[in-house]
């Protein structure tokens, strides 16, 4: 257990006074919650669970191994003995083989041993992206609950007056912009290895 998990069991009352808020009566017009809660499509507790979810450890402990596939890929490409004491078309036919294999395996940027390394990079930047993911949602949590809006919003447990809406609408902007931003740099790291989608060239 993280600061976050501990964070987040502190913070479960606040996190569902919130949703409750803005469930039963909304948010104050133009207040600036509403693009958080458009970009986000969650409501705050929703979004700071889904967060807590996220296991950086779980993808950290693939690199390992992705990376020793690499290096079996550049291994076995070298490995490939060339047709040097024989000749004729077989010892031609092979000696094509030989080379389509171990340019499939070693050699571009699409050879199987360069899309090893680069999703071992992918799973290296999701692990700290993750981790930071964590840890600035962890200090948005630690300044909420020491906030006069938390103060308002868990004073009165009954129908929320002008004030806890107004407190509501400002717990949940922070938390869903600081959610908000960074699965906005999740989006940049996808769309940067979306070349590893597309199947190996034939």
């Amino acid at each position: 257990m993280d600061r976050l998990d501990r964070l987040l069991t502190a913070a479960e009352p606040l996190l569902s006074r919130v949703d409750q808020v803005l469930t039963a009566v909304g948010a104050p017009e133009r207040h600036e919650v509403w693009p958080e809660l458009r970009r986000v499509r969650l409501l705050p507790g929703d979004a700071a669970r889904a967060v807590a979810a996220l296991h950086p450890a779980a993808i950290a402990e693939t690199v390992p191994e992705l990376r020793a596939q690499a290096r079996a890929c550049v291994d076995t490409a070298d490995a490939l003995p060339p047709a040097t004491s024989w000749t004729g078309d077989a010892a031609e036919a092979y000696e094509a083989a030989r080379r389509r294999a171990a340019e499939r395996l070693n050699v571009g940027p699409d050879s199987l041993s360069r899309r090893m390394s680069a999703t071992a990079d992918l799973a290296d930047a999701l692990t700290d992206w993750m981790t930071r993911t964590r840890g600035e949602l962890a200090g948005a949590l630690a300044g909420v609950l020491t906030s006069a809006e938390a103060l308002t919003l868990v004073a009165d447990g009954g129908f929320p007056g002008s004030d806890e809406v107004h407190a509501a609408a400002d717990v949940a902007t922070l938390l869903l912009r600081t959610i908000g931003d960074s699965y906005d740099r999740a989006e940049d790291l996808l769309d940067d290895a979306l070349p590893l989608k597309s199947p190996q060239p034939a």
